[in-house]
């Protein structure tokens, strides 16, 4: 039986960049709702703030340090990144740089 009818659109693929935090442009709770995979230098990453797929970065925590406002200090490191929606399962279209 063919599942042609319950395939996922090709485009379906996470913006190039996203940011957890509500003070960012790049935040967009809609999007983060339906849950980000993010694999950086071949790695999966439960831990990134924020991204930039065509830029090559990513912006993770600094230990448990924090500004004057409270918000966490973060770090960025560069490499290839990639993401995908993790509500469309295992075969989910990733979003890349090519």
């Amino acid at each position: 039986m063919s599942d042609e009818n319950t395939a996922k659109p090709a485009g379906d693929t996470p913006p190039d960049h996203l940011s957890v935090h509500p003070h960012s442009e790049h935040f967009d709770a809609d999007k983060l709702q339906r849950g980000i995979g993010i694999r950086f230098k071949g790695r999966v990453r439960t831990d990134i703030e924020e991204y930039c797929i065509s830029e090559g970065w990513v912006r993770v925590q600094a230990g448990k340090t924090v500004d004057r406002k409270g918000r966490p200090l973060t770090i960025r490191l560069n490499g290839p990144v990639e993401a995908w929606y993790e509500d469309l399962g295992e075969d989910a279209p990733v979003a890349k740089a090519d």
